[in-house]
C-alpha cells in the first residue's frame, strides 16, 4: 500500500493482554451483524481456501479464528459426520452466535471454544488440516502462532490461511492507510508481497508452501451500503481510530473511489486482491487442488 508514515498511535503501545482484549470487544460488537448481511464476501474466500485443503471424510480439522463459520461451515461438511471441526475465536459473542448457527444447521461435528488462535490451548498432533482466514495479521508474533499452530497437526497435515495481497492494495487501500491498527499490513511486514508470507511459513516449519491468489469483487447499490457493511466486521476497527473530525472527510473519499468503478449495473463494485497461502507439516505434499501450485 501507498501512504504517508504514520507514528505509533496508542493501541500499538498496548500490551498483549490489552490488544487481546481490543480485537475480543470489537468483534464481539460486530458478531450478530458479521458476515450476514447478504455481501458475498467472506463465503467465496472460504469456499476456495477449503478446496485447496482438500478435506476428506472423518478427518479432524480446526478453524483458527472462526468468526461466523463461513471457513467452519464448509470445513464441516466436507469432513461429514464421522469426522470433527473445532472452531475457536477469542470474541465469545462470536463463538455465541456461530453455535447457534450450527445448532440450527444440525451440525453434531462441530466443537466451538472461546480461545486464543495466537496460542491455541489444544492438545498437539491432534488435527489433519487447520485454516486460518484473516488471521494471521492480527496477531502480534505470526511466526511463534504458526509455530503453535503446526505443532498441532498430524503429520503431513495441512494449513491454509488467507490474507490480502497487498501488491494489490485495491481502490481504496491508500484511503485508509494511515489509520490502520498495525504495520502487519504495511509492505515492509510478512504481509506486503506473496513471498513474504511463503517464508514466514517456511520459517515455522512448513513446507511444499504453495499460493494462489485471485480477485473478488462485491457490489454495493450506493456508498451508504457499503459504508454500514464496513462497520460490520473487522473494518470497524480502522473506523474507530478515525479521529471524529476525520470520518467525514474519509467517508466523502471513499465515496468518490467508489463512483468511479460502476458496473454495467449502476452498483458500485469494490475489487480487492486475495491471496491464499496452503502448507504441509513435514514433507508431505498437499492436495493439488485449483492448481495453486506456483
Amino acid at each position: 500500500m501507498s501512504g504517508p508514515a504514520v507514528s505509533p498511535r496508542p493501541a500499538e503501545l498496548r500490551s498483549a493482554a490489552q490488544r487481546r482484549a481490543a480485537v475480543a470487544a470489537t468483534f464481539d460488537q460486530v458478531a450478530d451483524g458479521y458476515d450476514q448481511g447478504g455481501v458475498r464476501w467472506f463465503a467465496p474466500i472460504a469456499r476456495r481456501l477449503v478446496g485447496l485443503l482438500a478435506p476428506r471424510r472423518g478427518e479432524r480439522a480446526l478453524d483458527l479464528g472462526c468468526g461466523r463459520g463461513a471457513v467452519l461451515f464448509e470445513l464441516a461438511a466436507a469432513v461429514g459426520e464421522h469426522g470433527s471441526v473445532t472452531g475457536i475465536d477469542l470474541a465469545p459473542r462470536m463463538i455465541e452466535a456461530t453455535g447457534a448457527d450450527a445448532r440450527a444447521r444440525g451440525m453434531a461435528n462441530v466443537d466451538l471454544r472461546v480461545m486464543d488462535a495466537a496460542a491455541p490451548a489444544l492438545p498437539p498432533s491432534s488435527y489433519h488440516l487447520a485454516a486460518a482466514s484473516f488471521v494471521l495479521f492480527f496477531l502480534p508474533a505470526p511466526v511463534a502462532a504458526l509455530r503453535a499452530w503446526r505443532r498441532l497437526l498430524v503429520p503431513g497435515g495441512r494449513l491454509g490461511v488467507s490474507s490480502y495481497d497487498q501488491d494489490e492494495a485495491g481502490l481504496l487501500g491508500d484511503v485508509f492507510q494511515p489509520y490502520l491498527p498495525s504495520p502487519a499490513f504495511r509492505p515492509a511486514s510478512p504481509f506486503g508481497s506473496e513471498e513474504g508470507v511463503a517464508q514466514a511459513m517456511r520459517a515455522s516449519g512448513f513446507t511444499a508452501v504453495r499460493t494462489l491468489s485471485f480477485d473478488l469483487t462485491v457490489a454495493f447499490t450506493d456508498a451508504d451500503e457499503w459504508y454500514a457493511w464496513s462497520w460490520s466486521h473487522g473494518q470497524r476497527a480502522v473506523w474507530e481510530r478515525i479521529p471524529l473530525a476525520e470520518r467525514g472527510q474519509v467517508r466523502a473519499a471513499v465515496a468518490g473511489r467508489l463512483a468511479q468503478a460502476r458496473g454495467p449495473d449502476g452498483r458500485l463494485q469494490l475489487t480487492q486482491r486475495i491471496r491464499l497461502t496452503t502448507g504441509c507439516n513435514k514433507d508431505q505434499q498437499p492436495p493439488d487442488s485449483e492448481g495453486a501450485g506456483r
